[in-house]
């Protein structure tokens, strides 16, 4: 049979189907694993929740949403100026997020404040219980095991943003939503700023739509949309930093050092980053910026240190917290590969494709900065599992492939890569009994 396919839509079709078979042989994998007796601890290889399917008529105002974004989108992130295109990417993430935690919830009315209450809040009830934070931190590695699992994973940096929040009366499960959806939001507004540096603005508003409707919105209910924030603006302020000269320069980068040193003490996996700005200051000739950076992130070590925390030890306890716990029921080969198809479905399709797609060198500086970091955190096997959330810091910078799709293009042909990623979106919205 002829086959009249041009070679465009033929590497559409395969890029298409080895994304969608990545996530379907992890589903059927882990089933395996499961049958055969082997204790993954996730309810639904590969992801951490249930499944469950479970459409109502919450999907109609999150269809509205998503159409009115589809058809919308491609034309005002050309049209408006630009920093109230990144406003609009901002709100329009934090209304997606909002408009699919009624979908994947038990109880619409509280679904985006609910996995952030104090009874499943590990750092909040950890910030609760602290009399006094000198013995908190300089006794946190000794009593390591005692707390939440949550707390123990991580250094201590969320628990005492917990306890600040505490001591100014912003502890309820609204402040606490605000501040991960906030995070979230952010992080793919810095995402933009740092492409607009590197390749120009253009690029940063051909990817914009796609920042809103990415899928991994679907987690942004835990602190880890936060750390995504934080540590996408540092890494921001390292590559703006890298584009120019003197004070402000220096200033940024002393900036980007300081967001680099709290996020160090948010989520240890999260040095990894680094890379992404290391990346672009070594193609600029700009390496001095790293040494800048660095003094930048000392005054949070110091501060730590000071109050009896080492990060070095504190990594070393939850190394073998880690080691010594679920790690063991879990197969290395299995989450080596199940990882990767999470990854997958948070960024989605378009973004595959658009990686097949993407000639810009200047983008792939950013782009191809965060699949080296991914790369080497799946490898660690530290990530074994239940990396739905775990992968939101890095998500926003792989969706930044998606520039290889749009650029000079109209919008028309935008909407269907659009549309797609919003549809995977709602197939797990309504498929995964989300914890998180």
């Amino acid at each position: 049979m002829l086959d009249v396919r041009t070679p465009t839509q033929t590497s559409v079709a395969r890029v298409l189907s080895l994304w969608g078979g990545l996530i379907l042989l992890s589903v059927v994998w882990g089933h395996i694993l499961v049958s055969r007796g082997h204790a993954l601890d996730i309810a639904a290889p590969p992801f951490w929740s249930g499944y469950r399917f479970h459409p109502s008529a919450r999907l109609v105002p999150v269809l509205i949403v998503a159409i009115t974004f589809v058809r919308f989108g491609p034309d005002l992130a050309r049209e408006l100026r630009w920093r109230p295109m990144l406003a609009a990417t901002a709100a329009a993430s934090a209304v997606w997020a909002v408009a699919l935690a009624f979908v994947d919830s038990l109880d619409g009315v509280n679904a985006i404040t609910d996995p952030v209450r104090l009874s499943r809040n590990d750092y909040l009830q950890t910030a609760q219980g602290i009399a006094s934070m000198h013995t908190f931190l300089s006794h946190f590695v000794a009593q390591i095991a005692g707390y939440p699992q949550n707390t123990k994973g991580h250094p201590p940096g969320m628990v005492v943003i917990e306890w600040l929040l505490a001591k100014i009366g912003l502890t309820s499960a609204g402040w606490n939503a605000a501040l991960v959806v906030g995070g979230g939001a952010v992080a793919g507004v810095a995402a933009l700023v740092a492409l607009r540096e590197v390749a120009g603005e253009d690029r940063a508003r051909a990817a914009a739509p796609f920042m809103v409707l990415v899928p991994a919105v679907i987690w942004w209910q835990t602190a880890d949309a936060f750390f995504a924030g934080v540590s996408a603006v540092a890494i921001a302020a390292l590559v703006a930093a890298s584009g120019c000269r003197g004070r402000r320069a220096t200033l940024l980068a002393l900036a980007a050092g300081l967001g680099f040193g709290v996020t160090a003490f948010l989520s240890y996996g999260l040095v990894l980053l680094a890379l992404i700005p290391a990346g672009v200051c070594f193609t600029r000739r700009r390496l001095e910026l790293l040494a800048v950076a660095a003094i930048g992130a000392l005054p949070v070590f110091l501060v730590f240190a000071g109050f009896g925390f080492s990060w070095i030890s504190g990594f070393a306890a939850t190394r073998h917290q880690y080691w010594t716990g679920v790690a063991i029921h879990r197969p290395y080969s299995y989450f080596l590969f199940a990882d990767l198809a999470l990854f997958a479905a948070a960024t989605g399709p378009a973004v595959a494709v658009g990686l097949s797609r993407l000639h810009d060198r200047r983008v792939w500086l950013l782009v191809g900065g965060v699949l080296a970091v991914v790369a080497l955190a799946d490898l660690s096997g530290m990530s074994k599992g239940e990396v739905e959330r775990i992968w939101l810091p890095f998500v926003p910078w792989a969706v930044l492939a998606t520039a290889g799709l749009s650029v000079d293009r109209p919008s028309a042909r935008l909407r269907p890569w659009l549309a797609l990623q919003a549809a995977c979106a709602l197939a797990v919205a309504v498929s995964i009994w989300s914890q998180w």
